[in-house]
């Protein structure tokens, strides 16, 4: 049993015994309290050499005695205190005065902001590098199935085809029913002033099928489909499903990531059409209530003025988009470390990735078709 520690003042000098340990913390309590008033304490000397006990309980009531500043200054002029009582007396006095709080964050210079560009460049490359690579797999993947069809995941490629491409046609057509509205709209605002607006139905026509109807779709998709992919994929990682696969000698790659990727390649492709034909209508209707064109004039001008080629760039940016945004949304997902916090986090990077580089490859595809002269 420890004994209770004791406080008596003699002169300048305070003088502590015993154990001051947290067994005893009421009754040192007490003492500290009674002695506290006098307002020259923390100007006092100590003597502890009495002390046989000392925990972080005691310290903490020492430095309420004396102040944080005062007991640090007379434990680091203690040469005949054991180091590992001193290394406890600096430490609380530290702590209850406050100095080992976090000091206050100063605005990054040009080193820093040079320093955060560098890593942001090299996470984006190291990103792009997993992400090659993960692609490389997945082809490597399907073309080791495909001559068996034994091995073919029927029914979840059926069931992903269902969700991912069932499931989105009505937010798909809604959507861009509406943009080929106000395309219609914006365009025959400008044209009037040049008494052009006949040449709305060509901006329309063009803008959905060479653009808006496979962009409006893939970013749909990305936001809707890549997500719920990684979010799947990661549940099932932080759940550990995925390594009980690969103990049962199951390939996750080809029961989880083919039949998705598959199922996003088949899909945004008729979703492109759907967008294309909803856009085409917005547009339509705008003509024919606000410009007075003819359902027969518009489809007779699309028909005489729009060349199948337009409708051919589109519909065929619409797999390899479906592909990238099928394999982001996996390898996020397979990349979750195993929280409810990193699946949020890969499924917002999915979503961006995703939205990303589908802007990219049609920048990129719009520039080479612009060139090629298509």
């Amino acid at each position: 049993m420890p004994t209770a520690g004791s406080l008596r003042i003699e002169g300048r000098t305070i003088v502590l015994r015993d154990d001051w340990v947290l067994s005893c913390f009421n009754d040192l309590r007490k003492q500290v309290l009674a002695a506290r008033p006098d307002d020259d304490l923390p100007g006092y000397d100590i003597d502890w050499s009495g002390l046989n006990h000392l925990d972080s309980a005691g310290a903490t009531l020492i430095a309420e005695l004396l102040g944080s500043e005062r007991l640090m200054q007379l434990a680091e002029a203690d040469t005949a205190m054991t180091p590992e009582r001193k290394g406890l007396l600096v430490a609380v006095a530290r702590a209850t005065s406050g100095l080992d709080a976090t000091p206050p964050s100063h605005a990054p210079g040009i080193r820093e902001s040079l320093a955060a560009v560098g890593r942001a460049i090299t996470g984006f490359a190291r990103g792009q590098k997993l992400l090659a690579g993960f692609i490389g797999q997945t082809l490597a993947t399907l073309v080791s199935i495909i001559p068996m069809p034994r091995r073919w995941r029927v029914t979840a490629l059926v069931a992903h085809i269902q969700r991912t491409g069932l499931n989105a046609l009505p937010i798909v057509a809604l959507l861009t029913f509406l943009v080929g509205a106000v395309v219609a709209f914006l365009g025959a605002t400008v044209l009037d002033d040049f008494g052009a607006t006949i040449y709305t139905v060509h901006l329309v026509t063009f803008a959905f099928l060479r653009e808006f109807g496979v962009v409006l779709a893939a970013i749909l998709l990305a936001g809707r489909t890549a997500s719920a992919y990684t979010a799947q994929l990661g549940s099932m990682k932080a759940n550990q499903e995925i390594d009980a696969l690969r103990a049962s000698g199951l390939d996750p790659m080809e029961m989880l990531v083919i039949p998705r990727v598959l199922a996003m390649v088949i899909s945004l492709p008729f979703l492109t059409f759907v967008g294309m034909v909803s856009g085409i209508l917005g547009g339509a209707l705008v003509c024919l209530y606000s410009l007075d064109i003819s359902a027969t004039q518009f489809l007779s001008i699309v028909e005489r003025d729009i060349p199948l080629n337009h409708f051919l760039v589109g519909l065929g940016k619409a797999p390899v988009f479906a592909f990238v945004i099928a394999v982001i949304g996996c390898l996020e997902g397979l990349k979750v470390s195993g929280s409810a916090e990193s699946v949020g986090q890969h499924t917002t990077s999915s979503v961006v990735q995703s939205i990303f580089m589908v802007i990219l490859l049609d920048a990129v595809a719009a520039l080479f078709f612009m060139e090629m002269g298509w």
